[in-house]
C-alpha cells in the first residue's frame, strides 16, 4: 500500500486499512503498552504474556473473520511471518543496548 497517493492512503485508512506509516503507527501502540507493563512486570515474563496475547487475537480473527477450514495452513503461514518479522527486528541496530555510560 505505500504506493498509494495521500488521498487514498486516507480512504483505505477510513475502511480501517492500514498502510506502512498506519501500520507502524499501531504497533508503536502496542509497545508502549509493554514498555508501561514493563514497569512491574518482569520483561522475561512479559514477553511470553505478548506472545499469547498474539496467537489469542490471531486465532480469534482466523475462526470468526478468516473463517480458516485449514488451521495448520494457517499456522505455518503465521510461523513463518512471526519468523521473519523477529529476524528483522533481530537485525536492527537500534535494538542494542546502550554502551556503558550511554543513555538510550
Amino acid at each position: 500500500m505505500s504506493s498509494m497517493n495521500r488521498k487514498a492512503r486516507r480512504a483505505a485508512r477510513r475502511e480501517g486499512k492500514l498502510d506502512d506509516a498506519a501500520f507502524l503507527k499501531v504497533a508503536d501502540k502496542f509497545i508502549d503498552l509493554a514498555n508501561r507493563e514493563n514497569r512491574t512486570v518482569l520483561a522475561s515474563e512479559l514477553h511470553m504474556a505478548f506472545l499469547f496475547a498474539a496467537a489469542r487475537y490471531n486465532a480469534f480473527v482466523a475462526k470468526t473473520v478468516f473463517d480458516v477450514d485449514e488451521h495448520e495452513a494457517f499456522v505455518a503461514h503465521m510461523v513463518d511471518q512471526y519468523r521473519e518479522m523477529l529476524r528483522q527486528n533481530l537485525a536492527d541496530d537500534s535494538l542494542e543496548p546502550p554502551s556503558p555510560g550511554e543513555e538510550g
